[in-house]
Parts: C-alpha cells; sequence; structure tokens
C-alpha cells in the first residue's frame, strides 16, 4: 500500500511539473518575458509569508499557502485565462473542475480529496484564507504591470475601470494592501501606463 501510494504520489510530482509550460500574459517585474504559472504560484506563497501581517482578521497561513501553490495546476488541462479576457470567461470553473479531479485524482485519495477541497475553497472565495490568498493573487500582476510602465495594461487596451473593479478584491484580504494597490492604480493613471 505505501509503495502504491509513493508512486502515485511520484506521477503526481511528474504532471504539475507541467505548470512551469503555462505562461501568462503578465511579465516578470521590470522584464519583457512572460512569467509561467509556477512562478507566479511561489511568488504568490512567499508574499502570503511574508504579508500575512495585513490580512484583515488572522488567517491560517498554511492553508493559504497550499491555496497559492496549487489554485492553477488545473490549467495544467485548462490553460490560463487572461483575468481582462473579452472571449472566454476567467472562471471556467467547470473546465477546471474536471482538470481539478484529474489531476489531483492521481494523487492517493485521502490527499487528492484534501487537495480538492483546497482548491474549491479558494474558487469560492469565502473564507478569511480564500479572501487573503486572493488578494495576492490580484496584488502580484498589479505590481508587475506597474514594474513595466503598463505590461498587459498596454498590451491588451485595459482601462482604469477593467483594472479597479479587478483589483478591488484586494479588500476582501487586506484593507492595508488594497489602500496600497489603490495608489499603485491611481499613480499609473497620473504616469500615464494605465487610460482612465
Amino acid at each position: 500500500m505505501e509503495s502504491t501510494n509513493l508512486s502515485r504520489q511520484i506521477e503526481f510530482i511528474k504532471e504539475v511539473d507541467k505548470l512551469k509550460y503555462i505562461l501568462r500574459k503578465t511579465k516578470l517585474f521590470n522584464s519583457n518575458r512572460n512569467e509561467n504559472d509556477a512562478e507566479h504560484s511561489w511568488h504568490l506563497a512567499l508574499m502570503a509569508l511574508i504579508l500575512v501581517g495585513h490580512a484583515n482578521v488572522q488567517v491560517d497561513l498554511l492553508k493559504v499557502i497550499k491555496m497559492l501553490l496549487i489554485h492553477d495546476i488545473v490549467e495544467i488541462d485548462a490553460g490560463d485565462t487572461f483575468i481582462y479576457d473579452h472571449q472566454k470567461s476567467h472562471d471556467n470553473t467547470e473546465e477546471e473542475r474536471k482538470a481539478a479531479k484529474r489531476i489531483f485524482g492521481l494523487l492517493p485519495d485521502d490527499q487528492a480529496a484534501e487537495l480538492i477541497a483546497i482548491w474549491e475553497e479558494f474558487e469560492e472565495h469565502q473564507t478569511d484564507e480564500a479572501k487573503f490568498a486572493r488578494a495576492m493573487d490580484r496584488l502580484e500582476p498589479l505590481l508587475q504591470n506597474t514594474s513595466n510602465e503598463g505590461g498587459t495594461w498596454k498590451e491588451f487596451g485595459v482601462n482604469y475601470e477593467k483594472v479597479y473593479a479587478k483589483k478591488q478584491v484586494i479588500q476582501q484580504g487586506s484593507t492595508t494592501i488594497w489602500h496600497y494597490a489603490e495608489q499603485l492604480i491611481d499613480d499609473s493613471v497620473e504616469k500615464g501606463i494605465l487610460k482612465k
């Protein structure tokens, strides 16, 4: 039984290596290279570790980190959907739910059930942990775009209203970080890297 579990865990580890090949629209800080999903997930987990003191309420940091490390694994099958995409909803949950069952299903049943539950909790963004994790997920691309003189905002013609609407959910996880983010958005308009 133990060797069977180990084999399944190794298969999962091999499978999730594919996350390194899923490119996002957002570019790395001060760079023209697209970030991949694995880099994004790692960066968010580290951000949560550093910024957890700014959460609106005390959160279970380990659960937040788990959410951030696994939240985009479904994109191995479903692909990355640009948050400002006009054609496809960013909340393509049915496609992603199917991917979650397949990919997490490679694991032993107890681990699969735990990770699917954590992934679903993140997607539903109702718990304090999910709200803080989501705040990290929305903050990182904002930091990247401001470091890249507008980055994907300029590239895809994204305006202030769209950015503000997508980023204001940060306040559900951290009002402190939201005030910082809001200032970055306003500064971006002043600098001319985000059109109003």
